[in-house]
């Protein structure tokens, strides 16, 4: 299954919640390295690392990361991310969903951050009007990217994802919602309010949580 597209653009607002001028930053799929470009025209002493399962995105992801290790996440033993550690940050950008165990691959990390680190993650909002829409018309086909690109392997929303970190060991900090206007969203969202009554739903909740189209993440371990 073919990857991805590489791109050159940094999430802003993933930007926003790696901490400031940290020794160590691990970005698995870091694509072409633009958030790695981003941070580090901050903070160029950081050892920002990225890993890269594509070795042509791993190419061009060395131009801004230190260094950049070509590599299935999922598969590095815990010796290759015994070397990774302790890192300050761990970032997800869009990724997660990608994997077939994100729930172990949390908990394989935990113990690696460095203390006071913290992973940062966003994540796809399955629940958002568009994919609701395409389920109400069978019309759920695969794309190369976006909420229904046909490598994703997980699909999570608001509900789901505080126990996702938290069966791994980490509290939810912050979770945020990045919302994108769009002009054919209204009729949609009215259909989301009706069959929210109708199911007994909470109504403002399921407005509120369908138009988010991928939700910001920030955990901490937890205690224990």
């Amino acid at each position: 299954m073919k990857q991805t597209p590489a791109h050159e653009v940094a999430n802003a607002d993933l930007l926003a919640l790696i901490p400031p001028a940290v020794a160590r930053v691990v970005e698995p799929g870091c694509s072409a390295g633009a958030l790695a470009r981003e941070y580090r025209a901050r903070y160029p002493a950081c050892d920002y690392v990225g890993i890269e399962v594509e070795p042509r995105y791993a190419e061009l992801a060395r131009r801004h990361c230190s260094r950049v290790l070509v590599s299935d996440l999922e598969r590095m033993s815990d010796a290759d991310l015994d070397v990774l550690a302790p890192a300050d940050a761990w970032v997800f950008g869009d990724v997660l969903e990608h994997l077939v165990d994100p729930w172990r691959l949390l908990a394989r990390i935990r113990p690696r951050l460095a203390p006071g680190g913290c992973v940062v993650a966003c994540i796809p909002n399955m629940q958002h009007w568009s994919v609701l829409a395409r389920l109400a018309s069978g019309r759920l086909f695969y794309e190369d990217k976006g909420l229904l690109d046909r490598t994703h392997l997980r699909w999570f929303t608001r509900t789901t994802i505080v126990p996702l970190f938290e069966n791994a060991g980490f509290r939810v900090t912050l979770l945020n919602g990045r919302v994108f206007e769009a002009p054919n969203a209204a009729a949609a969202i009215a259909a989301v309010r009706a069959l929210s009554v109708a199911l007994g739903v909470e109504r403002a909740r399921a407005i509120e949580d369908t138009g988010v189209l991928q939700w910001l993440v920030r955990a901490e371990p937890g205690a224990g």
